[in-house]
């Protein structure tokens, strides 16, 4: 039987979120480890590869001069790109699913990759909280994965998720940012305790929390958060005998002066600073706002914003370290308050 050729293995997913050099460079790593390619074989030229796979030039050159950094392609001017060595392993092959791709992602992301530098190979995929999508790619994977690292957040179907992650070997899953009850077995978890994380945060505001004299948070009927989050705030309200209010559509609100409001969403943050400001009232005087997630600029917006958030790069450093170990274990992530001129 005629060996495939290197170009025959080479998988370019165009549903996948993994940059396409990397993917690249994985399916060679995995045609070596399988012993398909052979030390001294020739590799297809960067024009051939960009032809095949409609990508660009400067994709297939970032991707040889990857595998260049691990010793594993040489290259002879006016000859080309040869397999230099096969002396690597990369034994983790992780299917990454996340809700969407944002700021706070992107941090998880980066940190879980370079927690584990180059022993994994990784699909990434988005599912964009669509539960359809999420059943479709989950069902429909074609790899044998040591590790599935998702993120289940939902605008519909949440109900029947647990149904479609419990088809999955629990010894190989890592659930990241929120724990499904009805996943059954032993996996692993890097989570946030939506509704303790949020009461203990406006604890710690309480003393300039105390000057407004109705708190709200805005919290979309469409959205992915967890009602968690509402559960908490309203037992932090009722605790500290606070007015409050859950406010489906910041476009209907009114804002009044002495209000505090709890934003969740990027686009309302937009339009509740909008309203403030159109009504010329003193933002942290008259009308104070807390935003969920921390990003860099909300340090610089009209001289800071409080924020309460998870700490994103802890996330992915610690699924990182359940990937390395192979470990089964729960962890709670991180959450903090960054008291600011806003509140």
């Amino acid at each position: 039987m005629k060996p495939p050729k290197i170009i025959d293995v080479i998988r370019i997913d165009e549903f996948s979120s993994t940059p396409k050099y990397h993917q690249l460079a994985n399916s060679i790593l995995e045609a070596i480890q399988k012993d398909i390619v052979k030390k001294g074989d020739s590799m297809p030229s960067i024009n051939e590869i960009s032809f095949e796979f409609n990508i660009a030039r400067v994709t297939v050159e970032k991707g040889y001069n990857y595998l260049r950094g691990l010793g594993v392609l040489g290259s002879v001017p006016g000859k080309g790109y040869y397999i230099k060595s096969t002396d690597y392993s990369q034994d983790l092959k992780i299917f990454l699913l996340f809700n969407k791709l944002s700021n706070h992602k992107k941090i998880i992301y980066d940190s879980f990759v370079e927690a584990l530098g180059d022993q994994a190979a990784i699909d990434f995929y988005i599912y964009n909280n669509d539960f359809n999508l999420f059943k479709r790619l989950i069902n429909n994977r074609k790899e044998d994965y040591t590790h599935y690292v998702i993120i289940p957040h939902f605008i519909d179907g949440e109900e029947m998720a647990y149904q479609v992650i419990n088809t999955l070997p629990k010894e190989k899953l890592i659930l990241l940012d929120k724990i499904v009850p009805q996943i059954t077995g032993d996996f692993g978890a890097v989570y946030e305790n939506f509704e303790n994380d949020i009461y203990h945060a406006l604890g710690q505001a309480i003393e300039r929390l105390s000057k407004y004299t109705k708190l709200k948070i805005i919290f979309p009927e469409n959205s992915y958060f967890p009602q968690e989050i509402i559960k908490g705030f309203e037992n932090f309200c009722k605790n500290y005998a606070f007015d409050h209010e859950v406010v489906h559509s910041i476009e209907n609100e009114d804002v009044m002066k002495g209000e505090a409001y709890v934003n969740l969403m990027e686009d309302d943050l937009v339009t509740l600073i909008d309203k403030i400001m159109g009504k010329q009232m003193i933002l942290g005087q008259d009308v104070g706002i807390i935003s969920y997630n921390e990003t860099p600029l909300k340090r610089l917006i009209l001289n800071g914003l409080t924020t309460i958030s998870t700490d994103f790069k802890a996330m992915g450093k610690s699924t990182a370290e359940l990937v390395l170990n192979n470990s089964k274990r729960h962890v709670e992530n991180p959450f903090y308050l960054k008291l600011r001129s806003s509140l």
